[in-house]
C-alpha cells in the first residue's frame, strides 16, 4: 500500500535521541498509512548503527545516508524526493519536537482546507537556553517585518505540506527556515498551529547563535528578493465550447 503520509527527519549525530523518537512517531501514526524516512547527514556517532538495528522491527522505516554533511535543507530535500506519500510531515530528529503534534498538523489537509500549502508549527514553552530563545525571537521579528508572512516561528521543524508543493519551490540552502514565505509566494494558504517543545536529552545543537545570524542575513535578503520578483496571474482555462466557437470564427 502506498503510504498517505511520509514523515521526513533530517538527522546528524542523534544517537540516543533517534530510536525513542521514531518509536513515538510509529505509535502516534499507527492507525494511518505512513512511512518514516530518516536522512542521515553523515553522522559520526552511532546514529546509523541505531537506525540499522531499528529497521529490523520498524518495517515502515527507510534510511537514506548522505556521503558528506550538506545541512538540514539538503537532508529534507533528499527525504522528500524519496518519499512515496502525498503529504510530507517533517520534524527535527533531536527529540525536541514531540511526535504527538503530528496528527494536529495533518488534520487541516484531511479536512480539505482549500489551497492549503503548509501547516507550520509554532513552539509554545520552548525548552532551549535563554540565549537561543532570545536570538530566535529577534531573528523572527526581523524576518516577519521584512517578509510579512504572518509566522512567528518559521524555524520550528514541525511542518506538514503536500509533496508536490515542496517540489515546485526553488531549492536553496536553509529554505526550511523560509518555507512559509516561499509557499505563500505561490499563492497558497499557510496555517500556523501551536505545538509543544521538549528538552534535548542527548547531544547538542548543530548551530550557534552567531552562525545562524550570519547565514540568516544573506538568506533573508535573498528570500525577500524572490518574493518581490514573483508575479502571479489569475489563470483560468477556456471552456471547450468557447474554444470551438473561436476556431469557427
Amino acid at each position: 500500500m502506498t503510504p498517505h503520509v511520509s514523515v521526513v527527519l533530517p538527522a546528524k549525530d542523534e544517537a540516543g535521541n533517534i530510536v525513542p523518537l521514531l518509536c513515538g512517531i510509529a505509535a502516534v501514526l499507527q492507525d494511518h498509512p505512513h512511512e518514516i524516512i530518516v536522512v542521515d547527514d553523515a553522522s559520526t556517532d552511532r546514529t546509523r548503527q541505531e537506525l540499522a538495528t531499528l529497521q529490523t522491527s520498524l518495517l515502515q522505516l527507510r534510511v537514506i545516508c548522505h556521503d558528506r554533511s550538506c545541512g538540514q535543507s539538503a537532508a529534507i530535500r533528499s527525504g522528500v524526493l524519496a518519499a512515496r506519500g502525498e503529504l510530507i510531515a517533517t520534524l527535527d530528529a533531536d527529540g525536541q519536537n514531540p511526535p504527538e503534534n503530528l496528527l494536529a498538523l495533518l488534520a487541516p489537509f484531511q479536512q480539505g482546507v482549500p489551497l492549503l500549502g503548509l501547516v507550520q508549527g509554532q513552539r509554545v514553552g520552548r525548552r532551549d537556553r535563554w540565549t537561543r530563545r532570545l536570538a530566535s525571537r529577534l531573528a523572527n521579528r526581523i524576518r516577519a517585518r521584512l517578509l510579512r508572512d504572518g509566522v512567528q516561528d518559521s524555524g520550528c521543524g514541525l511542518k506538514a505540506f503536500p509533496r508536490e508543493v515542496y517540489l515546485a519551490l526553488p531549492f536553496f540552502d536553509h529554505i526550511h527556515r523560509f518555507m512559509p514565505a516561499m509557499i505563500a509566494r505561490e499563492g497558497l494558504k499557510v496555517i500556523t498551529l501551536p505545538v509543544t517543545h521538549a528538552p534535548r536529552a542527548f547531544g547538542r545543537s548543530k548551530y550557534g547563535n552567531l552562525q545562524r545570524a550570519l547565514v540568516g542575513i544573506v538568506d533573508l535578503l535573498g528570500v525577500a528578493w524572490l518574493i518581490r520578483r514573483r508575479r502571479l496571474p489569475q489563470a483560468q482555462e477556456v471552456p471547450r465550447a468557447a474554444q470551438d466557437m473561436r476556431g469557427a470564427a
